[in-house]
């Protein structure tokens, strides 16, 4: 399922923590957006962490994308919507 994930928080330190917990689940594509691509057990992860780390003044979204939604996507200017890749090369 592919996922996006943004984020609005003024602190540094917890700004950079949530950077690089969403680097191990998704592709940055905006300087606070995520698409993730993930399974669920991944999701919760993934929301698990990032609750361990912001406070009430801070906002996470996730928002799930559905094929048929997908599918309709708009990007303008540079940029493509990230892709479930059939080989990966570690």
């Amino acid at each position: 399922m592919l996922y996006i994930v943004s984020y609005d928080i003024t602190d540094d330190k917890k700004r950079l923590r949530i950077s690089k917990t969403l680097r191990d689940f998704g592709t940055r594509v905006q300087y606070s957006v995520f698409e993730c691509i993930i399974n669920d057990k991944d999701l919760e992860k993934m929301t698990a962490k990032i609750s361990r780390i912001i406070s009430e003044e801070d906002s996470v979204r996730v928002y799930t994308l559905c094929a048929k939604c997908k599918g309709v996507v708009k990007i303008f200017g540079r940029g493509k919507l990230t892709e479930d890749e059939d080989v990966y090369i570690i």
